[in-house]
């Protein structure tokens, strides 16, 4: 809509510029990860400049430690850019391996009635929820902007109770603590 402004929402002292960057932090509080909102910009080159959303920090897993997290309503040719640019600076020659710039692109907030439900939306919105044409745009929910793989990432809540992005192979879902992840995932809308 061309003209209007999205509202600020605040959250624990933080103004954020949407009501769905606030609704992640609230995820992430639920899940028990430490976040930062929009801790530092960088120079990617080029006159180019990029603020992540969130740097989450002591994740869990085969990707833990920090990593970055973007929050994307609608994604366009210009965030698209720069969330490409900046995963590649810090991507390793070796696929598989979490760039020291991993990103996690979010997006809406998967609805379900149950985690079944939910992991069916994350996958659709990991492989084609949105179709891009012949842009090389990132997905939401997806590792390619972690560590170069694709495969759907499920954020939620492992048995230990740390924050995890888990693969969408049964093999790694089955470490996931569903109760607890689908409990932090029914934040009010």
């Amino acid at each position: 809509m061309y003209g209007l402004k999205i509202k600020d929402t605040y959250y624990k002292g933080y103004r954020f510029r949407s009501r769905l960057e606030a609704r992640w932090a609230v995820f992430f509080d639920a899940c028990g990860v430490d976040w930062e909102y929009e801790p530092e910009g960088y120079d990617l080159g080029n006159g180019i400049s990029y603020l992540p959303d969130f740097k989450l920090h002591g994740v869990a897993g085969r990707d833990g430690g920090d990593l970055y997290v973007e929050v994307k309503g609608i994604m366009n040719h210009e965030a698209a850019n720069k969330i490409n640019r900046f995963y590649r600076i810090g991507a390793s020659k070796n696929q598989c391996r979490k760039s020291y710039t991993a990103v996690l692109v979010l997006g809406r907030f998967p609805e379900g009635e149950t985690m079944d439900d939910i992991d069916l939306e994350v996958e659709r919105m990991a492989y084609n929820g949105v179709s891009y044409g012949n842009q090389n745009w990132p997905h939401p929910f997806n590792f390619e902007t972690i560590d170069g793989d694709y495969f759907a990432a499920h954020p939620g809540v492992n048995k230990h109770g740390k924050f995890e992005l888990f693969g969408d192979d049964n093999s790694y879902l089955c470490d996931r603590d569903k109760e607890k992840t689908l409990e932090d995932s029914d934040i009010e809308k």
